[in-house]
């Protein structure tokens, strides 16, 4: 194929007279594919897997294109294919013929960028900003497919204005706007691919893992690139090796050393993909035939380079985008594949190389020269003619992207959206208003067909798409076969971004890669890193008291909520136990309330007896009534008990202290009176005695009403100011929220209890001093004994009771209740109840006389 000249040179910018020239590199073969039309879509392809540059005296410099390769050829024919098939459908095409000029740029940056100028200027040898084929109306330009060639063409069409749509092309620097506002990509920059790998690293627990890169710049940006995002997800690298252009033995033994001392299993591959770079890890692949690789979508453009180096890849993770598995093409696709052949394409000078290479054989009618001779060393024997194109193994790829297709689709889509809008408007653009009316179709264009991506380029001119996550393994036949084992969606919610289906997954050695430099941190445990090691070296530490940790390898432990605490392995939190005198559960309970029970029922009884026997001697000799009161006073002081008893709430917080304290009152209050009465009666028994006016009960009474209305007055203050309530102690027992009455006021509770003391205080003293007193039914004694029993028990329970916490509090409580009103009955009761009951010769007023007069 050749270029045709018109004759003129058209200048895309503004005319220039003088002629200008440029001195670029002079190729051995341009491989180049022309088709005029209405429109025209430029295109640079890689085809070629190399390029050499070598220089002859007589002839300059010179560039050699070799091993090309039939998946990328694949590529381009579907560009051919699609235009074709636009022009041959009358209702899309709308009397619109799209032509189409394209370059294989070899994967050379001077090729890449001669082949822009080739195709502005028409000329093998281009003249910049100049045209000499007329006003062709060039919208927009396809290519390339590494970043490498990319790059430079897009600083080209962004200085001309040109939209370019690239089919491969990851490098993130092309996201700029600024910089590269016409340029566009069908495929998301590294960033998007690092970012899913991450998640993929993180899904399998992958935190130690080893990376390959190039010795190049690429490989150097790459490489930074992806430490960072592993670093934001807390994922370490053991060791990083760069391909140099070293000897390869000696690489070998270098490589081998550093692998013998890393434990990852999990190898990352980033950096330049090529054939030189296949090479050079298919002699590494016994070194790494242990280990799992994980390669991005840059692979996939050069997928045929798996079969240099099958152990490898054997058990490898690939991520890529807008995978299609070739059986599921369309099927006239398929039969246009099947048609190619050069003996219909007698032109085509790649597709011959491609039958030099892979079929072996030269077609008919092709002239070899001494290039060909120098690259196919073997002897090439003269094809049969039964030869196809999609016999080659590495042609029927095992998968191949379907980014081409949609970047041709564009193209058609936009390049129809503007010729229509232009008949409708019926006007005529010049080539500056034709393009950028190009450009603004595009950034607007809405995919009308569907498929698994976003219907619009992005912000930095992405398509986004799902990544595929494929898993590469060998058959027993040494056969690679692939499986989709899950999808990364961009957009997806962010519980459901990333699925993996297991089952599809057949790792090496039947079991998941190890890649962590420390064992997981189990739930109850966190993670406590080594001085001096990477954050993924660590040591688990339990959590501490009072502390759980719920998720594997958490970085800290936190404290439950403080009615809970962590159960034994301290990995979730329990409610905490409630610890209070229950009457279900506890002991101590039952036997509280059985002595209650039966104290209380002894104290019925004698007050039966008392009843019964009111009107004997001995009943009345110390003021029956004052003794029934006393009597009623301890049976409720025995029933007081069960206030304490049970979960405590309010109202039994406010009950409890000041029923016991009433109760009390009034108990040592009728003592305090009997004992005034006995000290009265003796001295009224003088002649001529004044204290005869005060012998009767309106005296007793009198002082039990006064000494208990001051305790109830104290109460009734305690409650109305401060009163006790519930009160839950979290923090006294670890485990246990300690359920107790809080007394509210300390000054009200001790004041009751202050007061009380001071009521058993007077009487013991009063009834000591009239123990002596000569009288046959003298109760003063068994006061005496009574009151030092009472002052002993509330003596000792003061520092008991500030000692103890919880139910133990209420323990040493019902303990004093108990033994101080047990006592009070057996002292002043028993003896008068053995005197009535077994002694009742003694309970006559005869022997009480005869006592006197003695």
């Amino acid at each position: 194929m050749s270029v045709r000249c018109v004759g003129y040179c058209y200048s895309a910018v503004q005319p220039v007279h003088s002629a200008c020239k440029l001195e670029i590199i002079k190729t051995l073969e341009d491989y180049e594919y022309i088709k005029e039309g209405d429109i025209i879509i430029g295109g640079v392809v890689t085809v070629n897997a190399l390029a050499h540059h070598f220089d002859y005296k007589k002839t300059g410099k010179h560039l050699l294109c070799y091993k090309p390769s039939p998946q990328n050829y694949k590529y381009l024919l579907e560009f051919i294919y699609l235009i074709s098939e636009f022009n041959n459908n009358l209702y899309f095409s709308q009397n619109l013929t799209l032509g189409y000029h394209i370059y294989d740029s070899c994967g050379d940056v001077f090729k890449a960028q001669r082949s822009i100028l080739q195709i502005l200027s028409g000329l093998k040898d281009p003249i910049p900003n100049y045209s000499c084929v007329g006003k062709r109306n060039i919208v927009g330009f396809i290519g390339d497919l590494t970043s490498e060639t990319t790059i430079p063409i897009a600083h080209i069409l962004s200085v001309l204005g040109y939209s370019q749509i690239s089919y491969g092309a990851t490098d993130p620097f092309l996201s700029d706007r600024a910089t590269f506002p016409y340029f566009f990509r069908t495929v998301q920059s590294k960033k998007g691919q690092y970012f899913a790998l991450t998640q993929l690293l993180k899904y399998f627990g992958w935190t130690w893992v080893g990376i390959i890169t190039t010795n190049d710049i690429n490989g150097d940006r790459a490489h930074q690139l992806l430490t960072t995002y592993l670093s934001m997800e807390g994922i370490c690298i053991e060791f990083t090796i760069k391909i140099t252009n070293a000897d390869i033995y000696t690489q070998t033994r270098v490589y081998k050393e550093i692998i013998q001392q890393t434990s990852t299993s999990v190898v990352i591959f980033c950096g330049t993909v090529n054939l030189e770079t296949a090479e050079k890890l298919q002699k590494l692949s016994d070194i790494f035939s242990e280990k799992t690789f994980i390669f991005t979508s840059d692979l996939m453009y050069y997928s045929y380079l798996i079969y240099y180096a099958l152990g490898l890849f054997n058990g490898s993770v690939i991520i890529s985008q807008n995978i299609a598995y070739f059986n599921e093409d369309n099927l006239r696709l398929r039969q246009f594949l099947d048609s190619v052949h050069p003996s219909k394409q007698p032109d085509d000078k790649l597709l011959e190389a491609i039958w030099m290479k892979h079929h072996a054989c030269i077609p008919e009618n092709t002239s070899v020269s001494f290039v060909h001779e120098l690259i196919y060393s073997q002897h090439l024997r003269i094809c049969t003619g039964v030869e196809r194109l999609t016999d080659i193994e590495t042609f029927i790829d095992l998968f191949y992207t379907r980014n081409m297709v949609i970047a041709v689709h564009t193209l058609i889509l936009v390049s129809s959206q503007m010729h229509y809008l232009q008949n409708k408007l019926n006007k005529h653009s010049s080539v500056i208003n034709f393009k950028h009316q190009f450009y603004h179709l595009l950034k607007k264009l809405q995919y009308p067909f569907e498929g698994q991506f976003l219907k619009s380029f992005n912000e930095n001119g992405e398509l986004v798409s799902p990544y595929h996550i494929t898993y590469l393994y060998f058959t027993s036949t040494q056969y690679i076969n692939e499986t989709k084992i899950g999808m990364y969606t961009p957009w997806a919610p962010s519980d459901q971004k990333l699925s993996i289906t297991w089952d599809a997954i057949k790792w090496k050695m039947n079991k998941i890669p190890r890649a962590q430099c420390s064992d997981n941190c189990l739930p109850g445990f966190r993670k406590a890193v080594r001085p001096g090691a990477p954050s993924c070296c660590y040591d688990c530490i339990q959590c501490s008291s009072g502390e759980i940790s719920n998720v594997t390898d958490s970085e800290n432990c936190f404290r439950c909520p403080d009615i809970e605490w962590p159960n034994n392995n301290r990995n979730l939190c329990v409610v905490k136990g409630a610890d209070f005198l229950s009457y279900t559960s506890d002991v101590i309970s039952g036997f509280f309330s059985s002595v209650s029970v039966f104290l209380f029922v002894l104290t019925l009884l004698i007050l039966g007896i008392f009843i019964i026997y009111r009107d004997t001697p001995i009943v009345r000799a110390n003021n029956r009534s004052l003794s029934f009161l006393l009597l009623v006073s301890i049976k409720l002081s025995f029933l007081s008990v069960f206030l304490f008893l049970g979960r405590p709430v309010d109202i039994t917080c406010m009950l409890r202290n000041i029923t016991f304290g009433i109760t009390f009152s009034i108990a040592v209050s009728s003592l305090l009176a009997k004992t005034i009465m006995v000290c009265v009666a003796f001295k009224a028994t003088k002649p001529g005695s004044s204290w005869r006016k005060w012998v009767g009960v309106k005296l007793s009474y009198s002082v039990v009403l006064f000494c208990s209305s001051i305790q109830i007055i104290i109460c009734m203050t305690w409650l109305a100011i401060s009163p006790p309530f519930q009160e839950l102690d979290l923090h006294t027992y670890p485990g246990t929220i300690i359920i107790q009455c809080n007394e509210g006021s300390a000054i009200g509770f001790y004041s009751v209890i202050g007061y009380m003391g001071l009521l058993a205080a007077v009487s013991f003293v009063l009834a000591f001093l009239a123990r002596t007193l000569p009288d046959s039914f003298n109760e003063a004694k068994y006061i005496t004994f009574s009151m030092l029993l009472f002052c002993s028990v509330w003596i000792t329970m003061i520092p008991a009771y500030l000692s103890t916490k919880g139910k133990t509090t209420v323990c040493v409580e019902i303990f004093a209740i108990l033994t101080s009103s047990a006592g009070l009955l057996f002292c002043i009761f028993l003896p008068k109840c053995y005197r009535i009951l077994f002694r009742p010769e003694i309970n006559t007023k005869s022997h009480l006389l005869v006592n006197k007069i003695c």
